[in-house]
Parts: structure tokens; C-alpha cells; sequence
């Protein structure tokens, strides 16, 4: 023990390191512009106030964008969820031919840069008449090659005497899969799901080009744009808006985080 106490001092302080900026993040959400701009700086705020709040609210079209994001990831993480653990359970356990080369092509495009295929993505969904909507910023990620692989890995850790099982019983391929082999694989989807929802919240860019109105926009293009302009001195403003996209996120991996935790280990030693 006494010689790991090390371990645990840099451990205290990555923490502490990590945590910091958010921990100034949301203190300085109460504060006031003027003492956000105190020099020498101050950690608690002397005068608590919910005002960056109330103006989040009532200056810009908060529930909209927040409304916009929630849909979008929602959607996306639920389109991943399905998609990714059907095509992860047709690799790794129906036997068809060209299986192992479609594998092959999913683990290649994870080594694809996503600006590579930007440009001829936004062509082909402007194109489609999808630009400024809703199917515009979910269709395109609803299936993600990391999510196929990782559900892949996953299910073929599953035995094969389960579905012979299901078989012998007289259940179809599809009853297989959805009520024997897909209860199963609740750590993976739980990962699946959070790590989706993660990227889908944040997500920047895409809206960026995509959202072409203001009725489009999601929380991170509305912060970005609240950061320009008349807005841009704004500190506590922005801060209320960075804590409002940061705290679902943190909310949902701390309720399943041992699920995503467990997840990623089980994957790692199949």
C-alpha cells in the first residue's frame, strides 16, 4: 500500500486537472460579467445569481435547439442500437459468402477520415432534397462502422448452442436474435448507446452545413454562434449554455456507467 501512493497522488491530480475547467464552468454560470472579469480571479461567485439562466431562455430559442438536439441524438443512438446489432449478428453468426470481406470493409472505413467524406456526403444529401431538416442530420449516422464492429466482437462471444437451441424449438431466425441472443448483449449496447449519444450531442459540423435556418439549429451550433458577434463578451451567457450541453451527457454515463464499463472490458477480452 505504501508503495502505491503514488499511483493515488496522480491519480488525485488528473482528476483534479480534468475536473477543474468544468468545476469553473459551472461556478462561473452564477456569476456576474463583472466578476467573471475580476483579476485576481474568484472560484465561488460572491453574489450567486440565476440571470445567465433566465437570459439562455428568454434572448435565444433555447427549448428549440435543446429540442433539436434531443431529437437528432435520440434518433441517431436509437438507429445504432438497431442497426449496428443486426449487421453485427449477421457477421458473426449467419454464414453467407463474402461475410468475412464485407467485415474486412466495415474495419476499413474506421480508417477512413470523416472530412474525407464530407463534402461527398453533403452533395448527396442536398442532393436528396434533405438539406435544413431533420432526416438531413439523423439518415446519415444512423449505422456507424464502429458500432458494427464492436457489436461483432460481442456476439461472436456468444455461444452457438443457444441459437441451435432456439432452432430446435422452432424459432425463427429473426425471434433468435431479437429474444435469445440480443438480451445478451446489454453491456454492449449499453456502451453503443452512450458513446453514439455522446458523439450525436456534440456533434458540430454537420448541423453546422446542414441546419440552414435557425429553427435547424442544435445546442453546440447555437452556443458556437452565441459566441460571435454582439454575444461574444457574454461569459456567463456562454458558460450557462456550455453546462446545459455538457450536463445531460454527464447525466446518462453516470447512470450507466458500470454498463459501459463492463461493456468495454468483456468486448476487449472476447
Amino acid at each position: 500500500m505504501r508503495r502505491t501512493w503514488w499511483i493515488y497522488l496522480i491519480a488525485v491530480l488528473g482528476l483534479i486537472a480534468v475536473a477543474a475547467p468544468f468545476a469553473w464552468m459551472f461556478l462561473g454560470s452564477f456569476k456576474t460579467q463583472g466578476e467573471l472579469l475580476r483579476v485576481p480571479p474568484t472560484w465561488l461567485p460572491e453574489a450567486p445569481t440565476n440571470q445567465n439562466y433566465a437570459d439562455l431562455l428568454s434572448k435565444a430559442n433555447f427549448p428549440q435547439y435543446f429540442l433539436n438536439s434531443a431529437i437528432v441524438a435520440i434518433a441517431v443512438t436509437a438507429g445504432n442500437l438497431i442497426f449496428c446489432s443486426m449487421v453485427g449478428y449477421s457477421l458473426a453468426k449467419l454464414r453467407f459468402r463474402g461475410r468475412n470481406a464485407l467485415f474486412v470493409l466495415v474495419l476499413a472505413t474506421l480508417m477512413i477520415p470523416g472530412v474525407v467524406t464530407f463534402v461527398p456526403l453533403f452533395v448527396l444529401v442536398t442532393n436528396a432534397g434533405l438539406a435544413n431538416s431533420y432526416p438531413g442530420l439523423i439518415l446519415p449516422f444512423l449505422v456507424s462502422p464502429f458500432g458494427v464492429f464492436l457489436m461483432r466482437q460481442f456476439f461472436a462471444g456468444l455461444p452457438d448452442d443457444l441459437m441451435d437451441a432456439g432452432r430446435v424449438d422452432g424459432t425463427s431466425e429473426l425471434g433468435i436474435f431479437a429474444r435469445i441472443m440480443l438480451p445478451l448483449t446489454k453491456p454492449a449496447l449499453a456502451t453503443l448507446g452512450i458513446l453514439t449519444f455522446l458523439g450525436s450531442w456534440n456533434n458540430f459540423l454537420w448541423p453546422l452545413v446542414i441546419a440552414q435556418t435557425e429553427e435547424m439549429y442544435t445546442l453546440p451550433v447555437a452556443l458556437a454562434l452565441y459566441s460571435t458577434g454582439q454575444n461574444a463578451q457574454n461569459y456567463g451567457l456562454l458558460m450557462a449554455g456550455a453546462v446545459v450541453v455538457v450536463v445531460p451527457v454527464l447525466v446518462i454515463f453516470l447512470v450507466f456507467q458500470r454498463h459501459v464499463t463492463r461493456g468495454i472490458a468483456i468486448t476487449g477480452l472476447k
